[in-house]
Formats: structure tokens, sequence, C-alpha cells
């Protein structure tokens, strides 16, 4: 997925539910006193200056508001002077087919001439179009599932070689706004022209794979909505000082690393280093000791005694076969091996720490099993928020995976990671990501939900930085600091 937005890069970006954005437009219409038309006026207005002014245009217009909305433009399109016709699902008797604004939208079409098209084979019907393709069939309000209708339709536009290019109006036909899944037949976008602000569906995969390219289209809508749920963008971050010290930057003790897995420990340590701690402390256990002394010459590493360095700020358990957490009131970081069956409640209702499951351990964690699909994984997020995040200060989560998510820190908001590819599906790239979390955990004392977020968005551009295909986890440190430094220096 492809975004362009007016919101700036380093701001999160809302991802709302159907309900969500219906709020937001009511909002706008009670308090400024608006004509809902008007908010369909400008949707249209905004979309359709996403075609090219030189290529016919066929226009697909549904039943409810989002055809209103599909109507809207090809008045504009036809008052410009281009070529544009409106197809509709079957037979219809002029504008007694829509009801409210979308009904105006038709009495403004048939008033300057413009009629409708049907066609009972719409396979046969695309195969001899070009130019572009306007689904406004099924947007906001849609209820699924599809009827047979539509199915054709949706079919038709999903052939393999289509001469035309794509526009959904607000989604592509076939989505739920307010889910990541693909519960059937939808509509393949290669543009979305997304009405005032993201739903679900263009921010959490695999239904965004169907937007193609969004595009966010403003409307007049006067206050900053409500949302549960959003879209990590490049963090923000303070240049440090010029005369800072090494303890500034925070002191990380890893205690990580057993016989045959020194190799955790190690990576926990490099991502604890390159994520700009600046002074880290290995204690793995006794015979992995001098394999991640060798390979991690920046860290000072001591054979495990059950006593913790003095004068440390964030203490990281777990990578590398270790289970047991130490005695330690202190920022705390969990992973792997600490991340133990039954102890989920235990770790959540301990501030200033943070888990980091995926989802085998997470459904270890709290006793109820989640697989790995978006929509699946939100829920059970939302699931534990309902339990653990009533506004009292929490751990925080990092429920990992394709698009991690992130909520904690006794709030009940959840974040959603887009960095990040296939790649970081190797060993290795979890002790990184926890050794990075630790360092950032650091900067941020007062913030771990900042640590984390920031951390899991860092770990996923380091891999996009890579590019797409199999990476080890080691490779992630140079480009990692190469980010870094281009953020401290923006």
């Amino acid at each position: 997925m492809e975004l362009s937005a007016r919101t700036g890069t380093k701001a999160l970006l809302p991802l709302l539910t159907a309900d969500e954005m219906r709020a937001c437009e009511e909002q706008a219409i009670r308090e400024w006193g608006i004509a809902s038309i008007v908010l369909q006026e400008h949707a249209a207005m905004g979309s359709l200056e996403l075609i090219p002014r030189e290529e016919p245009i066929h226009v697909l217009a549904g039943p409810g508001n989002n055809g209103g909305d599909a109507l809207a433009l090809a008045r504009l399109a036809a008052l410009q002077g281009r070529s544009v016709d409106v197809w509709t699902l079957g037979p219809t008797r002029q504008s007694h087919q829509w009801k409210g604004d979308a009904a105006i939208q038709a009495k403004l079409w048939e008033g300057l001439g413009g009629n409708y098209r049907q066609t009972g084979n719409p396979a046969e019907e695309v195969l001899s179009w070009q130019g572009w393709v306007v689904d406004g069939l099924f947007g906001l309000g849609t209820r699924l599932p599809l009827n047979a209708s539509v199915l054709a339709w949706i079919e038709a536009l999903g052939i393999a070689e289509r001469r035309f290019k794509l526009l959904a109006l607000d989604l592509p036909t076939g989505l739920d706004p307010s889910s990541a899944d693909i519960a059937g037949p939808a509509v393949r976008a290669d543009v979305t022209a997304c009405f005032g602000h993201l739903k679900r569906c263009h921010g959490l995969r695999p239904a965004s794979d169907m937007c193609g390219n969004i595009s966010l289209v403003p409307i007049p809508l006067n206050k900053e909505p409500q949302y549960a749920l959003s879209l990590l963008r490049e963090p923000r971050l303070i240049n440090p000082d010029w005369n800072t010290h090494k303890y500034d930057f925070g002191h990380i003790a890893i205690r990580a690393g057993s016989k045959g897995m020194s190799g955790a420990a190690v990576l926990a340590a490099i991502g604890a280093l390159r994520g700009g701690a600046g002074l880290v402390t290995v204690l793995p256990d006794a015979d992995a000791a001098d394999a991640v002394a060798f390979q991690v010459p920046e860290a000072i590493v001591k054979p495990w005694k059950g006593v913790l360095p003095n004068n440390i700020d964030v203490l990281l358990v777990g990578p590398g076969g270790v289970e047991d957490v130490p005695p330690w009131s202190g920022p705390l970081v969990l992973d792997a091996s600490a991340l133990k069956e039954g102890e989920g409640s235990k770790w959540m209702k301990r501030p200033q720490t943070i888990i980091t499951p995926h989802t085998g351990e997470f459904s270890r964690m709290f006793g109820y099993k989640i697989g790995r699909a978006s929509q699946e994984r939100l829920e059970a997020i939302e699931r534990l928020n309902s339990r653990f995040n009533t506004g009292e200060p929490t751990a925080v989560l990092v429920l990992k995976g394709a698009q991690t998510l992130i909520t904690g820190g006794g709030s009940r908001h959840v974040y959603v990671n887009p960095t990040g590819h296939s790649g970081l599906s190797t060993g290795g790239t979890g002790d990184f990501l926890a050794g990075l979390i630790a360092a950032r955990f650091a900067r941020e004392l007062d913030n771990p939900l900042s640590a984390a977020t920031q951390s899991v968005w860092l770990h996923g551009a380091a891999a996009d930085r890579l590019g797409n295909g199999p990476l080890m986890a080691g490779e992630l440190g140079v480009p990692l600091a190469q980010i870094l430094r281009e953020i401290y220096s923006a």
C-alpha cells in the first residue's frame, strides 16, 4: 500500500471504524450546520482530480450514498467535458432508485441529460473498456454478503489483463471498512480515494492490499475524530545535547544466552547498541559468555552469577533460552523464554514493563489461542485491553507479527506498524528487536509505550531499507543506525 496524505509523514494516522467515521461526519453536520451533501461534493471533486483529464470514465453507481458519490463525480466530469457514462446494477426508473443525498445527485445528473446503462453480462461488457472505472457500488455502509448482481460486477472487474485503471470511492466494494479481513469477493483497486480519514480496511492487511495507492481526499470535518486504532509513522526523536555522556543514553543489562544459544544474546546486544544504548552489559550463562564476548566487543560481558550490575537503567530478559527473571523493580523488557505460560496477567499488571510475544507466546501467556490473521490478533488485543487497560498504568504489549500491534501503558489505544516485510520471518530478528526496545526504553523511561512504538517502526524500516527478500538478523544493525542518523539530522 502506498499512501498520500496531507498529514505529515511523522504524524500518526487514525484508522477508523465505520461507526467512528459516521460520528465524525455527523458532528460536522450538527455543529457547523452544513448539509451532508456538501461532504459528498467535496468527496466527488477530490476523487475526480485523481483521474487524468483525457481518460474516458465508466462510473458504477450503487444504490446507497456511495452511489451518490459516484453520480456526483459523473456530473462534475460531464461539466468538464469529459467522456463519462454511468452504470447501475439493474433497471432504474430515473432517480427513484436512490434516497437522500444520492437521490439529489441523481436528479442533478439527469438534469444535465445524463442517463443510466445496465448489462446482464458485466464480464462481456468490460472487455472493451479502457480509461478509468469508478467503483461507487458500496462504501462505508457495506453490508456483507453482497448480492448476485454486485458479485457479477466484482468478478468482471477482476479480469487478469484489464485495459482500464480502477478508482474506488472511499473503499473497494466487498471490503468491510471496519475490518482487516477479506470476507468474500472484493474489487481490487489501482487507486482508492479515501474520504476524510483512513478506515481500518485501508491500513490493515490483507484488506489494504485491495486498495492500491490510497489518496486521502479532504472533506470539511470540524474536529479530529475519536478513534481507537492508528497507523505508526516515522517517529519524532530529539537530537541529543552536544555534551552527553554514555550513561545519559542508558545502561542496559541483558540477561540472555545459554549453552548453544549465545547468538540470541549477541543479537540482542547489537540491537541495543545500534539502537542507541550508551552501555550494554550482557549476562549470559557461564558456558556461553566467551562466545558472546568474542562477537560483541562493544559490550561488557559477565557470566551470570545471580546478581545484577549496579546503575542499570533497563533490564532485558529472555533471549537465548533464559527463563527466570531476576528480582528487579525497575524498567523491564521480557522476550522469548521469559514469556512463560499463564504469566500474562502477572506482567500486564506491572507498570514500566514491555512484553514482546509472538502469537504462540501470547496464546500461552494469556490462556486463549489466537492465529496470525490481522483481524484475529486485533480482536485479541481489544479483548486484552478491556481486561487490563482501565486507566491505571500497565505493561506495554508488543504483539509481534506481520503488522505488529502495540498497546498498553494504561491506554486502550492500539498502534499498527506498517513497516517491515516477510524477510523478518527468520531466527534472531525478535532478539534484535528486544535489544532495540530496551535501548529506546532507556531514552524514554517515563514513556514505555513511546519506546515500544518507535522501536517496532525502526525495526521494520531497517528491513525495508535492506529491500524485500531474505535477510539475516545481524544485517539490520547498519540500516537501523543509518535511519536513526537521518532522523536526528532532519
